[in-house]
């Protein structure tokens, strides 16, 4: 049966499927998602709580275990950190691959849901989760600067409008903002003032709350209206002050629902400065004169709030008049006791943008999103942002991460087309005939079109990996249609009916072509079933080759026999040829009776040829232990992220100084375009910097270059470790470090993980072949340990809880009130007066109230404390501030903090992190220059080995380190399984146990070919090489199945000895092979030229191919058909195996240095 026979016959139906293959590719082309890489990514899923002024230890015991506990039982986690720092805590999930995060989200937010009973009570709001990694770059930088507006109220913006809506983007997991902090009221206590007063903290913090309290109060019918209920209180967002009454009043307004009720307030009332607004204090009558409702006011007390929900934001002269306490029958206000003004949450935070002081918005892409389609629409949001926002504030782009990924695409797009142009040219070389031309070129390009449309059906996209595929797969998938086109020119130069030579030729090769496809798609089988990221990267760029290969084969049985019947000119005529088409057939004359020479030599020596197969077999296993291993070639993004290190202890001040002066050394490098600086917040002594690089035409150093020459520059800043990194396509893990490289160790005793971990990091920086060693382990900090004296403590009726809240309110910068706003709320911060708070000597000034019933035994104490306040007690035991007595108005005794404790310095950790719900330290570094992944590994263990760890400190691999150290011991399984799979493939194919040896054996000369290649460029054999052997494995044997399926022929059909078919067919087919065999090498030799952006990863696939195919066509040429007659004894006791019949006539090896002509 002739499979082209109805397709030669049928020339326009031909044509039209053709056509339509090729216009179902083009349609495909422009909808396929653009990346840099496949979607490679872990599912990620980050879990935030904060407990502002807690410790690294707090967070670590209370808020992280619980969490751990119950999200550590979802099913689909492979690994779990954490990282707790003072007021913040962080679970970071990774999931399966497999994993859809959507649904994990569900069950992380169960989990949370769950876990709040075991959460502090104190703590103000649920975990948050994000669908993003906190260790991933951002795809998008955006800085906001004014000339006129602080950074707080930049950060206000921001919040209510940026922040927003670049959440809502499609693909967008995290939208994280830095340099600022959001508006506040700040309430800084005066201690002196209230131990006068004999007022403590926790009144004013009781007092705050309830002004804030905003409980619904129903509504009834009257007169065929529905009165609601509004109630003024303390404080509200329009205050003015009424009358002298310490308890808000109710009062009935007629509303039509739904509208809110409001009040108009003169500016008067607002600013109490003014005389008018002293009468209206002191003359609560004066409110309706004044067109307001005039409350009804209870006697005897303080002052009355009247609220209008329509007014402005709350600001601090609204909370100067609020009564705290009532003493001597005189109201105590809060301006009294505190300085109230306004602020923001944190003053200890600092953005930087080319040097100048921003607001820093980091946009995250969410796991399994498309890089380009969301920072696409990220940026066509940023237009309508800006004019949202005031004037005076910029908004800029400072960052794109799309940048350098579409350089790198537009590269291979190019090198993809300057492979289909060379593989081309080297057909028309040896064809030597335009009509020839045309059919191979026409069969490569509807195969590589066709295989887009297979691509977005298989929910590919356009990507490195996947137009690198393409590029090589121009060299095999001309293959196909060379073999078709030169067996059936070779029966029209014999004088065959151009449609018979078609038919016939067709038939002949078809079992060829489909042996020759079939067989490389059987490489690729075992890589579909690899796990890992590596395995994901693998199986796109393998489905993609196969796809062009198989398309491939069905063009080259109905597409090329066709136009070979139509197209090639019938007979046997001469062309008169130019000097160059002479000067060629020469040469390759030449090159034919050389090899001739070599072939009749290497049969007449063969068991020596043997001996150097065997010999080039043992060079293969020596050369592939010794080559440097490594992961995935480092890209040059032209982006480097930093992570900034200092002490512990560091004042913010000092931080910021140095922030600066890194950032000024960085701007002044010729390479950098833009710097993005940050410290503060929950990160002590820390911080990040993104340095976006010039583009690649306008800078002649790589990213790694521009580290190098900064570092000794970035030193010569003392107090500060700035590590810098580029930033990479594909990172592993969740856990975000200053450095590349990650190990962990783990323990169950902190003490013996705190020395070891130390110790390891030491030895690690001895190490020449490690730098930029850093570890998560923050134990330089100091900390104010107060010991309270239980007894004295009992003796007074003073608990634990009574001493925390007197220190929390002092120093933890407690958020005691929420005002609630049209767009945001903002929060009311207390704390003591940083002038009061220099050096732990202030914690003398804090007092704690005692029990009442503790007053007389207390005397004492007060005495010699020389204080004699009292206060009643307000709130106990911290219930909700709609509870209790608002204000204190009775005598409790006030005890000095160091009556009942002693003062103390320690050291103590600047963070705690978890892996798998246990201790662990992560030591990251990265590779000093010229250093490979493997021979760093073997470093760190080096100085695991010195220190001699004890066996409860456990130490391995993560992140990137660990994927490679996986790879790296998968490979040897992986090239013996495809080995495998293509030996079971071609023993169906032949029905023989010994033809797929011989295929086989051409496999170890194209390896040493491979690592050879990659020596002399001193590249690593990374995973990009590892695709390189595997498509040589597939590439080298076509060629020994050329021959050998002609050889076989001609044994079976003409009675031919082996050695004499082994000879014929070696002849016979050498201009093909040499022809197949040099499209290849053309069609990588872009990859491996490598320019353009995203070389890096081309250049190690190109240089293995290349490399490879130069080795095996000098030795398979002549190893081939030497293996093939040795095994021709042992084949002939086996069955007799299938082969497709072909002419007997169709045999007879030309002498050499005949030219084949085609017309």
């Amino acid at each position: 049966m002739n499979l082209s026979g109805p397709f030669v016959r049928r020339p326009v139906a031909t044509v039209l499927l053709t056509i339509g293959i090729a216009l179902a590719g083009i349609g495909a082309f422009f909808i396929l998602p653009v990346a840099s890489l496949p979607q490679v990514d872990f599912p990620v899923i980050s879990v935030s709580a904060s407990l502002p002024g807690a410790s690294p230890d707090t967070m670590a015991t209370s808020v992280a275990t619980p969490l751990e506990r119950r999200l550590g039982v979802i099913a689909g986690v492979n690994e779990m950190t954490s990282n707790s720092s003072n007021g913040s805590a962080r679970v970071t999930l990774q999931f399966d691959l497999n994993r859809n995060i959507d649904s994990a989200a569900r069950e992380v937010q169960a989990a949370i849901n769950a876990s709040r009973a075991d959460l502090p009570s104190t703590l103000r709001s649920n975990p948050t989760y994000r669908k993003a990694n906190p260790s991933a770059a951002p795809v998008i930088i955006v800085a906001l600067t004014s000339a006129t507006r602080s950074p707080g109220k930049i950060y206000d913006a921001v919040s209510n409008v940026v922040q927003q809506k670049l959440a809502q983007v499609a693909g967008v997991g995290d939208v994280e903002i830095g340099g600022g902090s959001l508006p506040a009221v700040r309430v800084d206590l005066l201690p002196f003032a209230l131990n006068n007063y004999g007022i403590s903290a926790e009144d004013v913090r009781a007092a705050l709350q309830a002004s804030s309290a905003n409980r619904p109060k129903g509504d009834f019918d009257a007169s065929g209206q529905r009165l609601q209920i509004y109630t003024s209180t303390g404080r509200s967002s329009n205050p003015v002050v009424a009358a002298q009454s310490a308890t808000a009043t109710a009062k009935v307004r007629a509303v039509p629902l739904p509208s809110p009720p409001s009040t108009v307030i003169p500016d008067l009332i607002r600013d109490p400065s003014r005389p008018e607004a002293a009468t209206l204090r002191r003359n609560p009558a004066a409110i309706g004169e004044a067109g307001m409702a005039t409350p009804s006011v209870t006697p005897g007390t303080g002052s009355l709030v009247l609220t209008s929900p329509g007014g402005g934001r709350v600001s601090a002269v609204d909370y100067q008049d609020l009564v705290v306490a009532w003493r001597n029958n005189a109201a105590v206000r809060l301006e009294d006791v505190a300085e109230v003004t306004d602020g923001v949450e944190n003053v200890n935070t600092l953005g930087l943008f080319n040097g100048d002081p921003a607001v820093i918005v980091l946009v995250t892409l969410q796991p399994g999103a498309n890089v380009i389609e969301t920072v696409d629409a990220v940026r066509a949001l940023l237009p309508e942002l800006q004019d949202q926002l005031p004037r005076d504030i910029k908004l800029s782009v400072a960052s794109d991460r799309t940048t350098s990924i579409r350089a790198a695409l537009h590269e291979v797009e190019t090198t993809l087309v300057i492979s289909i142009v060379l593989v081309v040219l080297v057909v028309s070389a040896f064809l030597r005939s335009v009509r020839a031309t045309i059919i191979p070129a026409i069969a490569t390009i509807v195969s590589l079109l066709g295989t887009f449309g297979v691509m977005y059906l298989l929910g590919f996209s356009l990507n490195n990996l996947s137009l690198m595929a393409l590029t090589v797969a121009t060299g095999f998938v001309v293959d196909d249609a060379i073999v078709v086109l030169e067996n059936t020119s070779r029966h029209i130069e014999a004088g065959m009916n151009r449609m018979e030579a078609a038919l016939l030729g067709a038939k002949e090769v078809g079992f060829t072509v489909l042996s020759i496809s079939l067989s490389l798609v059987a490489v690729f089988i075992p890589l579909l079933f690899m796990g890992g990221q590596v395995g994901r990267l693998f199986r796109e760029f393998a489905v993609t080759l196969s796809a062009a290969v198989m398309i491939s084969l069905v063009i080259s049985l109905t597409t090329t026999p066709m136009l070979c019947a139509w197209l090639l000119k019938p007979g046997q005529h001469e062309k008169k040829e130019g000097p160059v088409a002479r000067f060629f057939e020469r040469g390759f004359a030449f090159i034919h009776r050389t090899y001739e020479y070599s072939l009749d030599w290497a049969l007449q020596m063969r068991w020596l040829v043997l001996f150097i197969l065997v010999a080039v077999v043992a060079l293969n296993a020596w050369l592939l232990v010794q080559i440097p291993k490594g992961f995935f070639p480092t890209q040059d993004t032209g982006q480097i992220s930093g992570g900034i290190r200092a002490d512990q202890s560091i004042s913010f001040t000092a931080m910021r100084e140095k922030l600066k002066a890194l950032v000024d050394i960085i701007r002044a490098d010729p390479a950098v375009d833009t710097v993005v600086g940050f410290t503060g917040g929950s990160r002590a002594g820390g911080g990040f910097m993104f340095i976006n690089l010039k583009p690649a035409s306008q800078r002649t150093d790589k990213g790694q270059a521009v580290i190098a020459r900064l570092r000794p520059q970035l030193a010569k800043v003392t107090g500060i470790s700035l590590f810098l990194n580029p930033v990479q396509d594909l990172r592993m893990g969740g856990r975000a470090t200053n450095s590349t490289y990650q190990y962990t160790l783990k323990s169950d005793n902190v003490a013996d993980l705190k020395l070891w971990a130390t110790k390891l990091a030491d030895a690690m920086k001895n190490q020449n072949d490690l730098e930029d060693v850093d570890t998560d382990q923050q134990d330089n900090g100091v900390e104010t340990y107060v010991e309270v004296d239980k007894d004295s403590a009992a003796r007074l009726g003073i608990s634990s809880r009574d001493v925390d809240n007197a220190m929390y309110d002092g120093f933890g910068q407690r958020q005691v009130a929420t005002i609630y706003d049209e767009l945001n709320q903002y929060r009311v911060i207390m704390g003591v007066a940083q002038r009061y708070i220099r050096s732990p000597e202030s914690l003398k000034d804090i007092y704690v109230p005692a029990n009442a019933a503790a007053s007389v035994a207390s005397t004492a104490a007060q005495s010699a404390a020389g204080g004699t306040s009292t206060s009643a007690p307000v709130n106990p035991g911290l219930k909700d501030q709609s509870t209790g007595n608002a204000l204190s108005n009775s005598a409790r005794t006030m005890v000095p903090l160091s009556t009942i404790a002693r003062f103390s310095e320690r050291p103590v950790a600047g963070s705690v992190s978890h892996q798998d719900a246990e201790l662990a330290t992560t030591i990251s570094y990265n590779l000093a220059d010229g250093v490979n992944l493997q021979q760093g590994q073997a470093a760190v263990r080096a100085a695991e080995a010195s220190i001699s760890m004890p066996i409860n400190v456990r130490g391995s691999f993560q992140g990137t380190a660990r994927a490679a150290q996986d790879s790296q011991g998968e490979q040897p399984m992986l090239i013996a399984a495809a080995i495998v799979v293509i030996y079971i493939v071609l023993g169906i194919l032949y029905e023989s146990l010994v033809h797929p040896v011989t295929v086989l054996s051409t496999l170890p000369s194209a390896g040493v070919g491979a690592v050879l290649a990659l020596l002399i460029f001193q590249l690593d054999f990374s995973i990009m090489a590892l695709i390189g052997v595997f498509l040589l494995i597939g590439i080298v044997k076509k060629n020994a199945i050329l021959i050998i399926d002609f050889a076989i022929e001609a044994e079976r059909s003409r009675g031919l000895s082996a050695v004499d078919a082994v000879r014929e067919a070696c002849l016979l087919r050498f201009r093909p092979i040499l022809m197949t065999t040099l499209a290849a090498i053309l069609g990588a030799l872009p990859l491996a030229i490598g320019f353009g952006e995203g070389a890096e990863l081309r250049r190690p696939l190109g240089v293995s191919i290349i490399g490879g195919l130069i080795a095996s066509q000098l030795l398979t040429l002549l190893t081939t058909p030497v293996v093939y007659v040795l095994l021709d004894r042992l084949r002939r006791r086996g069955p007799s195996e299938r082969q497709p019949s072909r002419h007997p006539d169709d045999f007879t090896a030309p002498p050499p240095g005949t030219p084949l002509q085609l017309q």
